[in-house]
């Protein structure tokens, strides 16, 4: 018996609970091409007495045009900066089917400055909601986990267009 993945079972249920989407949005991924899933992300200070880290981006969701052996396995691109994060991805891709799709992430740093998280998200909310924007999400999470928020985000959007993207492919005819 390897209790290694026990270990590392913990260690991902600790951090994926660690991150939280404070502002989720409700829109299904496209069933074909690209979706953009914007976010604003609030890391935890990495000391005490210090400023919250804001970052503003998106991640592109890419499904192939075609599938080939080549790109069976998803594609995260500029996620992750630590080996800690990247095992836990693996413990996760081999225990889950995570459809042959791409998630490039591209961000900046926000204009928004803060002395708490709770503080922080409260302003981009009066942001979002005066810009009437409902498909930018807020997520928190610890500074060393920025990665997991992301990948959490990206994960679950995926989930919840699956019902809406197998309706659409049979409205297309390519399923019964």
């Amino acid at each position: 018996m390897n209790f290694e993945d026990f270990d590392l079972e913990r260690r991902f249920h600790q951090a994926w609970e660690s991150v939280q989407i404070a502002r989720p949005v409700s829109f299904s991924l496209f069933t074909f091409g690209e979706t953009d899933l914007p976010y604003y992300l609030v890391c935890h200070p990495s000391q005490p007495n210090s400023t919250v880290s804001v970052t503003e981006g998106e991640i592109k969701v890419t499904r192939p045009m075609l599938i080939t052996p080549d790109n069976l396995e998803p594609e995260f691109l500029n996620f992750f900066q630590s080996q800690e994060e990247q095992e836990m991805v693996q413990f996760l891709m081999k225990r889950t089917v995570i459809p042959q799709l791409k998630f490039d992430n591209s961000s900046h740093d926000s204009q928004i400055r803060s002395d708490s998280v709770e503080e922080a998200v409260s302003l981009i909310n009066r942001k979002l909601d005066a810009e009437e924007e409902d498909r930018v999400a807020v997520l928190t999470s610890p500074r060393e986990l920025a990665g997991m928020a992301l990948l959490r985000y990206a994960l679950e959007r995926v989930i919840e267009s699956q019902p809406h993207n197998v309706q659409e492919l049979r409205e297309r005819g390519f399923l019964p």
